[in-house]
């Protein structure tokens, strides 16, 4: 899976239910963390190599994962922090992507009125 469709499917994590600190959890464990600095844009190289050195900054107690006890010593605040951080290094991965989301901007925003209106229209070029 490609790096930009696993933030992707973090951030549906990040948006589903239970506490931020599961869905931190969850969201990093399950997508992100597999994911070696080099595969990502120069730009985010350094912002992911932050979170996940946070994700794994306590010693794991009784059998719990880094990444499980990171988080629980983390404040809310300090899970929703990173949360965002996630969203915002997906945001910054569309803008390098640009082909990738300019072909899901025209998928997306285009209106069922725009298309009527190119059909419309092409339909009218071709019995002219």
């Amino acid at each position: 899976m490609k790096y930009v469709d696993r933030f992707q499917a973090a951030l549906f994590v990040l948006a589903g239910h239970g506490h931020i600190k599961q869905r931190l959890i969850k969201a990093y464990e399950k997508n992100l963390s597999n994911i070696n600095e080099d595969e990502l844009p120069i730009v985010l190289r350094q912002t992911f190599a932050d979170l996940r050195h946070q994700m794994n900054s306590v010693t794991p107690l009784n059998g719990e994962g880094a990444v499980c006890a990171s988080v629980r010593k983390m404040s809310f605040d300090e899970a929703s922090e990173l949360a965002s951080s996630i969203v915002n290094m997906f945001s910054s991965l569309l803008r390098t992507e640009g082909g990738w989301i300019s072909a899901q901007e025209s998928l997306e925003l285009t209106s069922e009125r725009e298309t009527a209106e190119r059909m419309f229209w092409a339909r009218n070029q071709f019995n002219s």
